[in-house]
């Protein structure tokens, strides 16, 4: 899952190390101007060709006969829940304190809404907001670097900033900044961008889409035509499934303790570490927490000896990531491969002689995110420590000629049944939070590459893939240009790919894939498999697929999935677990089939019809008693999500879908809607009055001008400046 509280800390703070490296790549105008180098990422010489492929299937034939779900009747009305109430409007800055900061850091930390980034952060959903906030401490740091500081002074005042504005602990200050210290230096010292260049990275559209060499490519395809386009028939009625169990985001902490604090000012709560409860209810559940707490063994054991006892028919698992809990500021290395061992070894007592596919999540590593390539190899930052004991531990499960890839780039290839392919992928090389990338992000560990050439063997062949991961491609998470070129991927070779699974949001999701000329046409479905964890306000679930299976006119597609959950709530009051099936898709929203086309019919559906929306909402927090209402923005933002298997190009994938949910049409208004939509309510009525004087000439880019239009420095000035050329042009 996407790191919470302490990325605030590294967004802001640590990992804007990264920016502060000297002079900016690029002046104002970038484009024309070559950039100075200092580093240059050696050759990768890998030749995945020369490597050994697998052909050898799996998954022996079963004798189960899997019975799916019933159909629906009716769809499900459900009551709105009541409101959740959250206030970011209280700033953490007094206007009249001084700094000693250059003029424009000194404005520009005043500006910040730090609850409001802090909000942003841990939900992945940026705005301006947090965009200034990382350019803010970008230079920040970069003064500080020109002023000569030191390693050991930087962290120091990396330290200082993050206790003295209450960001965190200062037991939480110290760990991230000791933890991440030495790897932002190595960084630091190897590349040359400005904060423009680092905050559009790191933040993606919401900060610009600021054009830098080092993160524009594409990867190469063969010269083989892409086959016809075929209509995808519906999988054969009553034919033979396979039942797939899919397990994400456990989080397992060992370190649980009911009773323990609940309510702590840490990322990660109810830990003896947090002391006894100090408020009447703010003590740690027996069997797990809503607060931001992670999973107990016991309900780890409770959830697989369930699923052990009511799904004896299972053919085959994808475990999607995520093993160790979120005190990302605490962890070591020692403790990370402890949690993996022993995950891996419940996971395989409990199925014996079940296949297990696994994937690699954003939390295995320490520190978390941290996913250097190969050509990183000095031994205090390379990642073999990880990959080789992966290796080590999935070969329990996996062929041993997949040892190549994994200890190169903890990613896979394996036929499950003859014509039939699973791909794990290691989904880290997009994640933007790994600042790694930094230093090039073209194609990690060549990943991409070698699943271009897996695919084109799987069409020569006839097979039928599906690829496994644990950050979805779409989510905001993944870098652009890379989820720009994984949806290449998904477009050339769509006859070949039949389903995705991911997980990381902790939601119950999924994401739909469209042709890049044709918009209208879905090409590919990917499912966001629910967490164990209940991190947080969330219960705890699991994924079952049926897939169809061996056959002569198989498509390999997901014919239904249901989601089972356990309610938190109930098995901390009544002292006993109960695990239930929530949902199954077919049933609950009315489908026929679950093909892309079926999935996109879903999502035009939900834009229309509100109580299908709810529906679906329920399902997504996985019927959380903690889950609020959610009006116009959420729901504009909930279907999108859906719709965007590209990351970073909402604007492109869901512009008629947030048309229609505010009841206009799609036309040259839409632009004005977007851009009105993401000022603060304070400076729209600014606008409304500047507009109606039709007044612009004191509107310009630097954000505090606009303080002479509204005594209240909420204004995105750049927006207005935008707003007010288009009416000069116009006139």
């Amino acid at each position: 899952m996407v790191i919470r509280l302490p990325w605030l800390l590294q967004a802001v703070l640590l990992s804007l190390t990264i920016l502060a490296s000297g002079n900016p790549l690029f002046l104002q105008t970038g484009r024309d101007i070559e950039p100075v180098i200092k580093w240059s990422q050696p050759m990768d010489t890998w030749n995945w060709t020369e490597e050994p492929h697998n052909d050898e299937a799996l998954l022996s034939p079963s004798n189960f006969t899997h019975k799916l779900p019933p159909t629906a009747n009716e769809t499900e009305l459900i009551a709105h829940m009541a409101a959740l109430k959250r206030n970011y409007s209280r700033l953490l800055w007094d206007s009249d304190k001084s700094s000693n900061l250059p003029l424009f850091f000194d404005k520009a930390l005043k500006l910040l809404n730090l609850k409001q980034v802090y909000y942003e952060v841990e939900h992945s959903v940026m705005s301006k907001v947090s965009c200034t906030a990382c350019k803010a401490g970008a230079g920040l740091l970069q003064h500080y670097m020109r002023l000569g500081k030191s390693k050991e002074e930087i962290n120091k005042m990396i330290y200082k900033f993050c206790v003295s504005l209450n960001i965190q602990s200062a037991r939480v200050c110290d760990g991230i900044t000791r933890l991440f210290g030495s790897e932002v230096i190595y960084v630091l010292k190897r590349v040359t961008y400005g904060p423009d260049e680092i905050c559009s990275f790191v933040i993606g559209d919401a900060c610009g889409d600021v054009y830098n060499p080092y993160h524009e490519w594409e990867v190469a395809f063969p010269p083989v035509p892409k086959p016809p386009r075929q209509d995808l028939e519906a999988p054969v009625e009553k034919a033979p499934t396979f039942k797939v169990l899919q397990i994400s985001d456990t989080h397992f902490d060992p370190y649980y303790a009911e009773g323990s604090n609940a309510e702590c000012n840490e990322p990660l709560c109810c830990r003896a570490s947090n002391g006894p409860a100090v408020t009447p209810g703010g003590g740690a559940g027996r069997w797990g927490d809503y607060r931001k707490c992670d999973t107990p063994k016991r309900t780890i054991d409770h959830m697989l000896k369930h699923i052990a006892d009511t799904h004896t028919d299972i053919d085959y698992i994808l475990w999607t990531g995520d093993l160790p809990p979120h005190d990302v500021w605490n962890q070591t290395k020692e403790e990370n491969l402890k949690v993996l061992q022993e995950t891996v070894s419940q996971m395989s007592d409990m199925f014996p002689g079940v296949p297990i596919f696994p994937a690699l999540g954003n939390h295995e590593s320490s520190p978390v995110n941290s996913f250097p390539p190969p050509y990183i190899s000095s031994p205090e930052s390379n990642i073999a420590w990880l990959y080789n004991e992966l290796d080590a531990q999935w070969r329990r499960w996996l062929p041993a000629g997949v040892s190549h890839t994994v200890r190169r780039g903890a990613f896979y290839s394996v036929l499950v049944r003859p014509g039939f392919r699973i791909i794990s992928l290691n989904m880290n090389y997009c994640n933007n939070k790994n600042w790694w990338l930094l230093l090039n992000s073209t194609d990690p560990a060549t990943e991409l590459q070698w699943l271009i050439y897996e695919l084109q063997s799987a069409e020569f062949s006839g097979e039928k893939v599906h690829i496994i991961g644990h950050i979805p491609p779409g989510h905001s998470d993944c870098l652009k240009v890379w989820s720009r070129n994984y949806y290449a991927i998904i477009n050339r070779y769509e006859s070949t790919i039949t389903a995705q699974f991911f997980g990381h949001t902790h939601f119950d999701e999924f994401e739909v894939f469209y042709d890049p000329n044709d918009l209208g046409r879905a090409t590919s479905i990917a499912y966001v498999g629910p967490s164990v964890s209940p991190y947080y306000d969330l219960n705890l679930g699991y994924r079952i697929y049926y897939v169809d299976g061996d056959h002569d006119a198989t498509t390999r597609l997901v014919v239904d999935h249901e989601t089972w959950i356990m309610n938190l709530k109930e098995a901390n009051l009544f002292g006993y677990p109960i695990w239930y099936k929530l949902y199954s898709a077919r049933s609950a929203y009315m489908m026929s089939a679950l093909r892309p086309e079926d999935w996109d019919r879903f999502i035009d559906n939900m834009t229309e019809k509100e109580d299908l929306f709810n529906l679906y909402h329920k399902h997504y927090w996985k019927n959380s008693p903690r889950r609020g209402t959610c009006d116009g923005e959420c729901r504009k933002r909930l279907i999108c999500d859906a719709r965007s298997g590209r990351s970073h190009d909402r604007r492109a994938l869901c512009v008629n879908i947030e048309a229609r949910i505010d009841g206009a049409s799609p036309t040259p208004q839409t632009w004005r809607a977007w851009f009105y939509n993401g000022l603060s309510t304070k400076c729209r009525a600014s606008l409304a009055v500047m507009v109606f004087n039709a007044d612009c000439k004191d509107v310009n880019a630097d954000a505090d001008t606009t303080s002479s239009i509204s005594n209240t420095k909420v204004c995105d000035g750049a927006r207005l400046n935008v707003y007010c050329e288009s009416r000069r042009h116009r006139s």
